[in-house]
């Protein structure tokens, strides 16, 4: 294994090169006619366009997941194709699909057992099961559990019931090997049968036992095609190097993929973050566009999504996948 501290400068590294490469993508524009969704309401979702149902990926469709928010942290429905603007390397593209339907959803449940969690099981067994009872009867989940090592405890499955029964099994012990478990959740994601595909952590963030690198892992997230959205339990005082660093490990692994992390420093929040997520999952824009000049280069594209909003909303928070792999001949 690895010393700590040479896990804590792989982290480190991790985060300044996401964030010099991507950063979030987050952006402010102006018109449309939306409806605002209160968080704590229920899973209503908006209109899908005249293309008539879900929007199928071909080889060069390139299918983006967008999240709006206001500033004040409330979902923003009801916006049409018109009010957004995605710009592929820096050129605009013509959006050629929108839609906002509660598809299926692939679900990798990335749960932290380590020792760093304990006081803290209890209420993050309640956050995933809460999560899993407003889940689609289409959608299909696995569940990681880690410590010192990722272990699959729970294989693509369509039943709640088996995550509840094993998670409920699950003592934090050891050490937090978060990258390794990011790897693992990535690699069981190529098995998944819906085109959505989500990771969802539930962790305090602290890495200080994996034996993958940042340097190894940053490029997997970034071509997986997953969202990824974290859970961060986090200490109001943390106690080591590795929990410090832990909410900018998971804030900057969501970014790159258009998800992010709900911070939770009081444990009663934790059914509330679950609701919000599962709010949010069902409320996503799906952005379709084909490149006007895609290279078949297997080359990064980086990509930026901008909204513009009504009148009565000044600035809108956008939350999209900092860019994709063109395909290779």
């Amino acid at each position: 294994m690895k010393a700590n501290s040479l896990n804590i400068a792989r982290a480190l590294c991790f985060v300044a090169a996401v964030w010099i490469c991507f950063g979030h993508n987050t952006q402010t524009i102006v018109q449309g006619a939306p409806r605002v969704v209160e968080r704590s309401s229920s899973n209503e979702v908006a209109p899908s366009d005249d293309s008539g149902g879900a929007v199928k990926v071909g080889v060069d469709l390139v299918l983006v997941p967008v999240t709006v928010m206001d500033q004040m942290g409330r979902l923003v429905l009801g916006l049409e194709k018109e009010s957004f603007n995605v710009f592929d390397q820096g050129k605009p593209e013509v959006i050629r699909h929108l839609s906002s339907e509660d598809a299926p959803i692939s679900v990798g449940i990335i749960f932290d057992a380590s020792g760093s969690m304990y006081g803290k099981m209890e209420r993050s067994r309640e956050a995933v099961l809460q999560f899993l009872r407003s889940s689609n009867p289409e959608d299909e989940f696995f569940l990681v559990a880690f410590n010192d090592r990722p272990q699959l405890l729970v294989d693509f499955t369509g039943s709640a019931d088996e995550i509840q029964d094993e998670i409920v099994k699950v003592r934090p012990d050891g050490g937090t090997a978060l990258l390794d478990a990011l790897y693992l959740g990535l690699d069981q994601m190529k098995k998944a049968r819906n085109e959505r595909r989500v990771l969802l952590v539930i962790s305090d963030g602290g890495d200080n036992h994996s034996r993958y690198t940042a340097k190894e892992v940053w490029p997997v997230v970034r071509e997986a095609d997953v969202q990824i959205y974290a859970m961060g339990i986090f200490d109001e005082a943390p106690r080591t190097q590795a929990e410090r660093l832990g909410p900018d490990l998971l804030t900057f692994a969501t970014g790159i993929t258009g998800g992010r992390t709900f911070p939770i420093r009081n444990l009663k929040r934790v059914g509330d973050a679950a609701a919000e997520l599962s709010i949010e999952l069902r409320n996503q824009y799906q952005v379709a566009y084909r490149p006007n000049n895609l290279a078949h280069d297997g080359m990064w594209h980086k990509l930026i999504v901008r909204v513009t909003p009504p009148q009565n909303l000044p600035r809108l928070r956008v939350y999209a996948k900092a860019g994709y792999y063109a395909p290779a001949r």
